[in-house]
């Protein structure tokens, strides 16, 4: 016989997965946007590529957020300039922590880049997910 508390373990750790699966999706868009304020920045408008990523990097989070806020967390949290600067402290730790990883273990220990470089977004990804499921939404 299942217990009720089973059950509610079963539909909670459900709802979590679901709410970790849309982060992903949210992320992989955010990648898009990234890469493409970047690339318009440096390339066509000629900024110094270090202005250009910066840009890259907050419109990407800021897209995230507003994506995250209405599909993944379904927020209706009134104080959204709050929510909106957590979400980007968390996402600039995320930041160094990803920049960490790979100077540590590609910079220092040599291994391949883009290895590297996937392991470090892996890494990010659940700290993001994790630190905003718990103090931004």
């Amino acid at each position: 016989m299942i217990l009720l508390t089973d059950k509610i373990t079963f539909l909670t750790d459900r709802i979590l997965l679901e709410k970790f699966l849309k982060f992903c999706i949210v992320g992989g868009s955010g990648v898009f946007v990234d890469f493409g304020i970047t690339f318009v920045c440096k390339e066509l408008l000629k900024f110094n590529k270090y202005a250009a990523n910066a840009l890259g990097f907050v419109c990407a989070a800021t897209s995230n957020y507003i994506l995250n806020r209405m599909w993944t967390f379904a927020s209706t949290n009134p104080h959204i300039a709050e929510q909106y600067l957590r979400f980007i402290c968390i996402s600039a730790v995320g930041l160094v922590i990803n920049t960490s990883v790979i100077y540590l273990l590609h910079g220092r220990m040599k291994w391949n880049f883009y290895v590297v470089k996937l392991f470090a977004i892996g890494v990010v990804t659940v700290w993001n997910f994790f630190m905003n499921y718990l103090f931004t939404f």
